[in-house]
């Protein structure tokens, strides 16, 4: 294929592998910290192939993430189903759901669309909450049993984390491939003029839906395997916005509608955000909480203000070389 010949492809892989590897040759807090970090990989390079490849910016993109994981959550506890035929399970309800969605929603434009998607992350939270099989608004957990028949939870653990790594470097090749693919040329065109690109013979209505059913597909998965770890689900946590606006600030951290743009901006933000989770921040003689949703908002706004492009895309303008070897 002529995308194994391209340095930037394995630019993007050996990224992600060296994420990857580092997180498994040290012990169980390092392990952690690098298995949020390509979770977010696979979440923020998920949303980049809606966001970055047509220029539709969802508020509420997580709620794939959390419908998914209740969904595979649901399957294990009362069907007994194997993990990755639940993670399996949860990617194609949450595509299925996408679908839906986006013939409704897909209509409208900039933020009309934007608002909707807020729209439906809140009233996807209420309808959990009111359907009693999914534990209502205490949401539900695991009987610990259930991690015998994967090792024990210590291996389990391990398991989940190389099941997030494979999602993870998954999702990177999908998004080159789809970027560099007479669909992604449609999606790009549509990004810059979508009333130009249907004159050119772009079906837009199709190609963006199939890019929001591919882009809800992985988060599904994703969302199955976080919370099989945490061995809870409760509405809470599973649709939560502030998830969905941190994945905004890495897409475009790194440089939305690249490639490699939102692995960097992921672990970046993932850095940044573990450092002042961890830290006693005092303000006024205050100790500051959740500082880094401050600090997300303000990164927004510098990026959006100053380097709409992102880090890649700033670099990709200083020279030749580097737009051909930086997707």
């Amino acid at each position: 294929m002529r995308i194994l010949r391209n340095l930037s492809f394995w630019i993007a892989v050996g990224v992600v592998v060296l994420i990857i590897a580092y997180g498994a040759t040290g012990g169980a807090i390092r392990r952690e910290t690098w298995f949020t970090v390509l979770l977010f990989v696979g979440l923020a390079s998920s949303l980049n192939i809606l966001l970055g490849y047509t220029g539709y910016v969802s508020f509420g993109h997580i709620v794939f993430f959390g419908f998914g994981g209740y969904i595979g959550f649901w399957a294990i506890d009362t069907l007994g189903m194997n993990l990755w035929l639940a993670a399996l399970l949860g990617g194609l309800v949450s595509a299925l759901l996408a679908l839906g969605l986006g013939l409704a929603i897909l209509r409208l434009r900039g933020a009309y669309f934007a608002l909707a998607t807020i729209g439906i992350l809140e009233a996807m939270k209420a309808l959990v909450i009111n359907i009693p099989a999914l534990g209502g608004p205490n949401g539900m957990e695991l009987n610990f049993s259930v991690y015998r028949g994967y090792g024990g939870a210590a291996t389990a653990l391990w398991m989940v984390y190389w099941s997030v790594a494979a999602i993870a470097l998954i999702v990177v090749i999908t998004s080159y491939i789809v970027k560099k693919s007479k669909f992604g040329l449609g999606l790009m065109a549509i990004r810059e003029d979508e009333d130009a690109a249907e004159i050119m013979g772009v079906v837009a209505p199709r190609a963006k839906t199939w890019a929001y059913v591919i882009s809800a597909f992985f988060p599904g998965i994703l969302g199955v395997l976080f919370f099989f770890k945490q061995g809870i689900i409760e509405p809470g946590s599973a649709f939560r916005l502030q998830l969905s606006i941190e994945m905004l600030v890495m897409v475009m951290l790194g440089g939305s509608g690249t490639v490699l743009g939102p692995i960097l901006g992921a672990g970046a933000y993932q850095i940044l955000r573990g450092t002042l989770l961890t830290s006693d921040l005092e303000l006024l003689g205050m100790k500051v909480k959740d500082i880094q949703l401050a600090v997300a908002g303000v990164l927004l706004l510098i990026i959006v203000l100053f380097i709409p492009v992102g880090a890649i895309g700033w670099l990709r303008t200083r020279s030749a070389t580097l737009r051909r070897i930086l997707e």
